[in-house]
C-alpha cells in the first residue's frame, strides 16, 4: 500500500508483517513541459541529477553518491545511472540503498535533486520521488510529488533517519537553487 507524503509528513519503513526493512531504492521520475512554438510544440530535454547525502550524528557530510560518484565508499549506497533528458516512463534515476550495510555512524540520507541543465521547475511537469522495497520486489512504499512550478533549479526532496532500530521517511521538498548537490550544502542547515 503506497502512501502519499505531503511536505514535512513521515512513514516508518517497516516491513508489512514486522520487522525493519533492509534494501530500498528512490526512483526519480519527470517530464520536461513542451515548449509551444510557431510550428506546434516540441519536448526540451531537460537533465535532473538525483543525489544521496550520508550524513552522521553531527551533521557532517561523510560521503556523497550522484553522478560523479555512483557507489558510496561502503557500497551500500548505488545510482544506478543518470539520464540526461527524462524521456521514458517511470523513474529516470534511481538510487539503491542497502540500509543494514550502512555504517553505524550513518545516521541521515538526503535525498536531493538538481536541474544541471540550469532549467527551473516551472519548465518540469509529472516530477516526484518514491520509495520502494527491493527486499521482495519493487514494493512502492511512499511517493512525493515534486511538481510545482517555481524558479528553483532544485529540491531537497526527502530524508531517511535512523529511528531506533529502523529508519523513517520524511518528505522534505525545500526548493532550492544549484547545480549539483555542493550547491545545496547551506540550505540543508537545520534539516539532517
Amino acid at each position: 500500500m503506497t502512501v502519499t507524503l505531503t511536505k514535512g509528513q513521515r512513514v516508518s519503513l517497516e516491513k508489512r508483517g514486522g520487522g525493519a526493512l533492509t534494501k530500498v531504492r528512490m526512483g526519480l521520475g519527470w517530464d520536461a513541459v513542451k515548449k509551444r512554438g510557431l510550428f506546434g510544440s516540441r519536448a526540451q530535454s531537460i537533465d535532473l541529477d538525483a543525489s544521496a547525502l550520508l550524513f552522521d550524528a553531527a551533521g557532517v557530510l561523510v560521503d556523497q553518491v550522484w553522478f560523479k560518484q555512483l557507489v558510496s565508499q561502503d557500497g551500500a549506497v548505488r545510482h544506478t545511472g543518470d539520464n540526461l533528458t527524462g524521456d521514458g516512463e517511470g523513474d529516470d534515476e534511481s538510487i539503491q540503498v542497502d540500509l543494514s550495510r550502512l555504517p553505524a555512524a550513518v545516521e541521515t540520507l538526503v535525498f536531493t535533486v538538481n536541474s544541471f541543465t540550469g532549467q527551473d521547475f516551472s519548465q518540469i511537469e509529472n516530477a516526484s520521488c518514491r520509495l520502494l522495497d527491493e527486499t521482495g520486489g519493487d514494493t512502492e512504499i511512499a511517493k512525493f510529488n515534486l511538481t510545482g512550478s517555481g524558479r528553483h533549479t532544485a529540491q531537497i526532496m526527502a530524508k531517511l533517519s535512523r529511528d531506533g532500530a529502523g529508519w523513517t521517511m520524511t518528505a522534505l521538498g525545500i526548493p532550492a537553487s544549484g547545480r549539483t548537490f555542493r550547491d545545496l550544502l547551506p540550505a540543508l542547515a537545520g534539516t539532517v
